[in-house]
Formats: structure tokens, C-alpha cells, sequence
């Protein structure tokens, strides 16, 4: 039950929802109280009334109360309902804009070992059963427990008996249903972790379909799915089974209580104990009591399920930031872009070391070329300079300040980014383009499209600059996405630039147009390639060649083609076109 008192809490802040709601409850509570009340008035007036007396008004009088009764009550649950919906939305919205903030607040890492399917279905499938049981427990729970607490109140009046019958019923029932709850939660996790993955694997099929088409995996990606879905058929069906037959079995014991419940009233009845109007009354009681004794079955099923919905919630609401701000971080106001990385190890886990004592400088608007083979840090580089992870000892220096020391949403303004595999958003080409500079001009959207050769293509879109490119920008061309990452990068202008270079995949027309508008958008700015070409090594300042997770060689274009390292490696093995040549290039991503 914590993780229901921590939802409650997360809501504190709709109290006046809650106000509203309980309000309503009390008041329904009292009018269901009163329907039997007047029932046995008007019972109990009736052989005046067949005795010719003049009780007839009288009788009246209370089924006019009973009809006022009866469309207050509609009018009150339907105010419940209403407020009731309008919490539930509110809450949907607080839960699921702090679960996005506190997402994009978290560590590169925590992606790297989460399946998407699973994040988005968490959001989908936590929240939405956090909020319906909320709403369920608001408009039910409170008026359950005053309708119990008033009939057990006026039942006591009558008899004693009864009353105590009744109130046994409650913790039988908790009781009995307290023995399948951890089993039932314990099923429930395992189906939410089936759906989970089935989901997962969903997102990246569809957002990947071309490449599922492509190799004709159509039919092995829905046996899969089929798969891991017909799991949660499988543990339902021990789940149900465990709580409807616990659920048979509290019932059929309920059933006989209120069996002897009915019995000792009709028993009462004739032995003169009670009146026809109190028979009624009592009765009419123990048809009011039943029903959130009943209900309590399905109010259980929706608590439970919501427990188990909210530990997944909750779980990635406990991840801890692995890379957070110091407090006191200063923020980054560049006078140099010189980067400095000194004696930086990094490694993912403690089985997997990727770099050791790497130390480099990047001087100010020059070009640094990293190679080496796949695998060998190049990229992991790139994301320490981001910090979308720390180094686990070492430093990183830009303009002579650690990054470590200065906020991270002030570094990341300082450097501008285009991946090897360009990511559009769905939205327009200028949404996509004004993605780092959001408010942008129309002019210098337009600069920053012809900068980077992207505004000849543009224009002749359907709609131009608001052309839907699709999600992913799958609408679009291979080098069109190419060209609206470069004219994002230009049109953000910050002093450093990462460029994964991706022409490798681009046709000869293509890759001369990206390359045009790359060589544009490097102008003037630090730059760090992890290069795929080596016409654009041939081109840079400086050559950082890595090797078993090392600097092996440090030099220009012109100095290390003359050693015996790599990048000379690399240019004697360019003209060559055996097999053996083709892997050697390969493996270094070029």
C-alpha cells in the first residue's frame, strides 16, 4: 500500500478535487440512508390509511421525499463523476509530465538499458491504471465507508444482531482477500514485463520497418510478438483462476451470513420484534451493505493492479541521475573553445573498459580527426564532451574550465552536433531546423537552409518550410536529412561542432552536397570529426589515432603519413581492392 499513499501524495496538490468528491460521497452516503428510512415511514402508515384514517398525506409526503431523494442522488453522482473525471485528468497530466521531466533528466545509461517499448508503455499503462483507480477510489471508497458505518449505526438501533453480522462481514472479507493479494501481484508483474517487451519490440519494428521489409522478417517479427504476447495468456489464466476462486469462496460466505442475516430478521418479524416498516428497513439495510461489501471485490482488483502498475512507475521515478550538476555549477561562457582531455579513462561497467589515459587538445577552430577501429572509443569520446556520461578519473577541459564545474544545459548550448544517422522529429522542416534555436527568424531559417544546401530542395516541397517530414524524417531523402541536421547545427551556431561523419552511405551527388555544406558549417568553429573518409581526415589540422582503447599517434595529416601508424596504414590501403583490404577499411568505418 505505500506505493498508494505515495500516488496520493504525488496528488495532494488536487485537494480541492478531493474536497468536491468526498463531499459528494458524504451526501450520497446520508441519502442512501434515507430511502430506507422513508420506506418504513410510508410502510408503517399504510394500514392507518386501508383503516380509513387520514394518514394518506402523510404517505405522500414521503414518497415526494423518496422521489426528491432519488434525483438529489443522481444529480450528486453525476457532480462526483464529473469533478471525479476532471482529477483524474489533471492527475494523468502532473503523473506524466514528471515522468518525461524526470526522464529527461536522466543519464545516458539508464537509455542504454532500457528498451524504448518499455519506457513509452510505462507511461501508457502505469499512469492510466494510476489515475482510473484513483478516480475509482475518490467517487467509491469514502461513500462505501460512510454508507457501512451509517447502516451499521441505524441497523444498531433496531438490533444488535444484525448489526454485529454485519460488521463481521468486512474483515472476513479483507481477510480472505488479503490471501490471494500478493500471488495476484506477483502474476500481474510478470504480465506487465511480457507486455512490456511485446511493446518494446513493437516501437522498433515500426520505427524501423523498412529495415524488417527489407529482410523479410515480417513473419519471424510477428511470431515474436505472437510469442511473447501469448505469455500473458498463459499467466492470466493461473491468475484468474486464483482470484475468482477466491472470490467464489468469499462470496459463498458472505451469501451464507447474509442468509442468517435475512433469516433472523424474517424470524424477528414474526415473533413480533419488528414491524413491517422495520422488516423492510432492515432488509433494505442489508441490500445497502451488500453492496460495497461486493464491490470491495472489484475495488481490490483495480487497488492491486494499480500497486503493480505503480512499482514500475515509481521504479524509474527512484533512478538517480548518474551525471548531475554540482551544486554552485557555473555556467559556460566561452572566450577560446580550446578542448583539453587529460588522462581520461571511461568504462561502462567494470568489464568494460573502453578508454585509458587518453589525453589530446583541440586548439580553437581547428579540426581534429579521430580514427581508429569500430569500437575503439571514438564515439564514447563524443559523449564524454557532451557529458552524457562522466570519465571515471580524468578531466575535460574547455577554455580552461572542467566541465564537470559548469551546468550541463550551458556546455551542450556551447557545442552543436551532427550524428552519423541524421534524427528528424516528426513536425515541419522548420520545426526540425529551429529544433536548437527555437524561436528562430524566418531569415535566418533560410540562411541556415542555404548554408547548408538544403534550401533548393526545400523550397520545391509541398509546403516548403512547413512540409510534415514524417516521423524520423522518413519523407525525406538520406543527404535531404543530412543537410537539414547540417543547416540545425549552423542555424544553433555554437563556437564547437561533432560531426559523426555519414557520406558514406550517400550516393556521389549526395555526398558532394553534404560535403560542401559540412566544410560551410565547420568554418571558424572547434571542431571533433570521427571521420568515415579520408579525404575529410586528409583535410583536418590534427589526427587522433586510437588503439585498444589508447592514444596511439597525435599528429597533422602530412607527419603521420610518413610513420608507420594507422592513419599511414589507412592511405596505403585505399587504392588496394582484395577482400582482406575491404575488411581492414571496413573495421575502421571507412
Amino acid at each position: 500500500m505505500k506505493a498508494i499513499w505515495r500516488i496520493l501524495k504525488y496528488a495532494k496538490h488536487l485537494w480541492p478535487y478531493y474536497v468536491a468528491v468526498s463531499f459528494a460521497s458524504v451526501v450520497m452516503a446520508l441519502l442512501n440512508q434515507a430511502q430506507p428510512l422513508l420506506t418504513k415511514a410510508a410502510i408503517d402508515r399504510l394500514p392507518s390509511v386501508v383503516g380509513g384514517q387520514d394518514a394518506l398525506t402523510p404517505v405522500l409526503v414521503i414518497v415526494g421525499a423518496i422521489i426528491v431523494s432519488d434525483i438529489l442522488s443522481t444529480l450528486i453522482d453525476n457532480f462526483a463523476g464529473y469533478y471525479g473525471d476532471i482529477m483524474s485528468a489533471k492527475l494523468r497530466y502532473f503523473l506524466s509530465v514528471r515522468y518525461f521531466e524526470h526522464l529527461l533528466s536522466l543519464s545516458q545509461s539508464y537509455y542504454a538499458n532500457e528498451l524504448t517499448g518499455k519506457i513509452i508503455n510505462r507511461l501508457s499503462r502505469s499512469i492510466t491504471g494510476v489515475t482510473e483507480f484513483l478516480n475509482i477510489f475518490a467517487n467509491n471508497f469514502l461513500q462505501f465507508l460512510l454508507t457501512t458505518v451509517f447502516t451499521l449505526i441505524i441497523v444498531s438501533r433496531y438490533s444488535l444482531v444484525v448489526a454485529f453480522l454485519f460488521a463481521i462481514l468486512y474483515p472476513i472479507f479483507l481477510w480472505l482477500t488479503g490471501k490471494t493479494s500478493v500471488k495476484w501481484q506477483v502474476y500481474q508483474q510478470d504480465i506487465n514485463e511480457a507486455t512490456d517487451i511485446a511493446s518494446g519490440r513493437f516501437a522498433e519494428v515500426v520505427s524501423e520497418v523498412k529495415v524488417a521489409k527489407s529482410y523479410t522478417s515480417e513473419t519471424s517479427e510477428l511470431n515474436f510478438f505472437k510469442r511473447t504476447l501469448a505469455k500473458t495468456i498463459k499467466i492470466t489464466k493461473p491468475q484468474s483462476k486464483l482470484w475468482h476462486a477466491q472470490d467464489i469462496y468469499r462470496r459463498l460466505i458472505l451469501n451464507v451470513i447474509f442468509g442468517l442475516v435475512y433469516a433472523y430478521i424474517f424470524w424477528g418479524a414474526v415473533d413480533g420484534q419488528f414491524t413491517v416498516g422495520e422488516t423492510v428497513l432492515l432488509i433494505q439495510y442489508g441490500a445497502l451493505i451488500r453492496l460495497p461489501i461486493f464491490s470491495m471485490s472489484f475495488l481490490v482488483d483495480r487497488t492491486q493492479k494499480a500497486i503493480a502498475d505503480s512499482k514500475e512507475y515509481f521504479t524509474a521515478m527512484n533512478e538517480v541521475p548518474t551525471v548531475t550538476d554540482k551544486s554552485g555549477a557555473k555556467v559556460l561562457k566561452l572566450k577560446s573553445s580550446h578542448i583539453a582531455f587529460s588522462n581520461v579513462d571511461f568504462a561502462y561497467d567494470a568489464r568494460q573498459q573502453v578508454l585509458k589515459q587518453v589525453s589530446f587538445t583541440v586548439q580553437a577552430g581547428s579540426k581534429v580527426a579521430l580514427v581508429g577501429e569500430s569500437g575503439e572509443g571514438k564515439t564514447t569520446i563524443s559523449n564524454l564532451l557532451l557529458r552524457l556520461y562522466d570519465p571515471t578519473d580524468g578531466s575535460i577541459q574547455i577554455d580552461g574550465k572542467d566541465i564537470a564545474d559548469v551546468t550541463q544545459k550551458s556546455l551542450r548550448q556551447n557545442i552543436a552536433v551532427v550524428f552519423q544517422d541524421p534524427t528528424l522529429f516528426s513536425g515541419t522542416v522548420r520545426e526540425n531546423i529551429a529544433y536548437g534555436r527555437p524561436g528562430a527568424k524566418q531569415k535566418d531559417i533560410e540562411k541556415a537552409a542555404k548554408a547548408a544546401n538544403a534550401w533548393d530542395f526545400v523550397k520545391k516541397l509541398p509546403d516548403g518550410l512547413d512540409t510534415v517530414v514524417g516521423e524520423r524524417g522518413m519523407k525525406l531523402s538520406g543527404g535531404q536529412k543530412q543537410r537539414i541536421a547540417i543547416a540545425r547545427a549552423i542555424l544553433k551556431d555554437a563556437p564547437i561542432l561533432i560531426l559523426d561523419e555519414a557520406t558514406s552511405s550517400l550516393d556521389s551527388k549526395a555526398e558532394a552536397e553534404v560535403q560542401t555544406a559540412l566544410e560551410t558549417l565547420m568554418k571558424g568553429r572547434t571542431t571533433i570529426i570521427i571521420a568515415h573518409r579520408l579525404s575529410t581526415i586528409a583535410g583536418v589540422d590534427e589526427i587522433v589515432t586510437l588503439k585498444q582503447g589508447t592514444v596511439d599517434e597525435i599528429g597533422s595529416p602530412a607527419e603521420l603519413s610518413q610513420t608507420d601508424g594507422i592513419y599511414a596504414q589507412l592511405l596505403e590501403l585505399q587504392n588496394r581492392t582484395d577482400e582482406s583490404t575491404k575488411k581492414k577499411l571496413k573495421a575502421y568505418e571507412i
